[in-house]
């Protein structure tokens, strides 16, 4: 797979050794930086080319996550899930079929971080009685409200 990657600049030595990580799985990884301390910038640049399909999908890192996460969701197409745990990190693929996941650097361990991206990308969402109806139904809400 194809995975666009950022963080703001406290993240980016947890970056790059999760960059390493996802290239020994055997993925490609784009970098989309980390100097800009404003991290909504990066986090929507990856989201837009995640949503776009230029990338399969997206990890972005910042203190805990969540600012990335909120702004990647502004991103209309892009889904993205904070992920805690490696069940989080599979269901955020195969109940949510998020395209982004975000991780905190200053929360979560290192070898805790590879067995999430691990988890997540060794998932395929597949479209399912169960999870289809609410995948669907947050989809069509943001095709009629999102510009």
């Amino acid at each position: 797979m194809r995975i666009a990657v950022g963080c703001d600049p406290n993240a980016e030595e947890f970056k790059q050794e999760m960059i390493q990580y996802v290239k020994e799985l055997g993925h490609e990884v784009k970098d989309f930086g980390s100097k800009d301390t404003v991290y909504a910038h990066v986090a929507q640049q990856v989201a837009e080319k995640v949503a776009a399909k230029e990338f399969d999908r997206g990890i972005l890192f910042c203190g805990t996550g969540i600012g990335v996460m909120l702004a990647a969701n502004k991103v209309k197409g892009a889904y993205a899930a904070n992920v805690l745990n490696v069940y989080s990190a599979k269901r955020a693929c195969l109940s949510n079929n998020c395209n982004i996941i975000t991780l905190g650097s200053q929360v979560t361990g290192n070898m805790l971080a590879k067995e999430l991206i691990e988890a997540y990308l060794g998932c395929t969402y597949e479209n399912n009685e169960r999870s289809g109806k609410k995948v669907s139904a947050y989809v069509e809400y943001e095709q009629n409200h999102f510009k």
